[in-house]
């Protein structure tokens, strides 16, 4: 099981540097597939998968990428608008083959999803995006393996004990601390191609800080829907780690804390 977990684990992050170093469309297509196969992981836990709104909720996604790369983002809210009267239109139609509440299930599954991974593609169009877009998985990989590693060692407190019976204070904030040292470390490395950014060695701790500490939420987050629905894994997509969910379950999260500190408070 660790060795498979290993070679998987490897085959991934040589896959995302191939694909982040590239750019362009080979990036947009690799975040492409991996949201919409991570939106249908989501729907087919609630039932939803192979469904019309479900298939709908896919060719938004596609639809959202398209507008992202061609510089067509103020058709977002069109398109979202017009998904919800489809979905609507059809659960009129159906009636009563969905449940309403598994239709909001497809909708969210857009923004969980696709609308967050795909922040990762707007951070490396940016200035410098070959390099920064890396603080996302810092944030949260790196603030994930941080997190495991002081946990084990020292700690005591449980943080999430019903949801989360393994994780303790200790570890996130260890995954924290951890994070921001792998930020300034990183910034120390790049600072020279870091250019977009006015103080790397201030910028990449505070982004990968507070990248694990959202990360720590995407995992728990990810970890209670499997809970509630008595499953351990999303999928069986990626031998050792589960499916798409389980291994981006984090990176969901960091991937808009990433976009977002860069683009409005570090001026990217």
């Amino acid at each position: 099981m660790f060795k498979e977990r290993l070679i998987s684990g490897i085959l991934l992050v040589l896959i995302a540097i191939g694909a982040i170093y590239v750019g362009g469309w080979v990036l947009w297509g690799v975040l492409l597939l991996i949201s919409v196969i991570g939106m249908a992981e989501l729907e087919r836990v609630f039932e939803m998968h192979l469904s019309v709104p479900a298939a709908l909720c896919l060719l938004a996604a596609i639809g959202y990428y398209l507008l992202i790369k061609f510089g067509q983002e103020s058709y977002t809210v069109p398109l979202l608008l017009g998904l919800m009267l489809a979905l609507l239109i059809t659960f009129v139609i159906g009636y009563p083959r969905y449940e309403f509440t598994k239709l909001l299930v497809c909708f969210l599954a857009l923004f969980y999803v696709a609308m967050t991974m795909c922040c990762l593609y707007r951070i490396r169009i940016l200035s410098g995006g070959v390099y920064l877009v890396w603080l996302a998985f810092l944030g949260a990989w790196g603030s994930d393996t941080c997190a495991y590693c002081v946990g084990r060692l020292i700690g005591k407190h449980k943080a999430f004990p019903v949801l989360s019976p393994k994780k303790s204070w200790e570890g996130c904030v260890g995954g924290v601390l951890g994070a921001a040292l792998l930020g300034f470390v990183f910034a120390l490395v790049f600072e020279g191609k870091i250019t977009a950014v006015g103080n790397p060695l201030l910028a990449c701790p505070v982004i990968c800080a507070c990248a694990s500490i959202l990360s720590q939420f995407g995992d728990l987050a990810a970890s209670g829907i499997k809970r509630q629905h008595n499953i351990k894994d999303y999928g069986k997509l990626i031998p050792g780690h589960g499916g798409v969910l389980d291994r981006f379950d984090s990176v969901i999260f960091t991937a808009p804390a990433t976009y977002l500190l860069l683009s409005l408070v570090f001026g990217a």
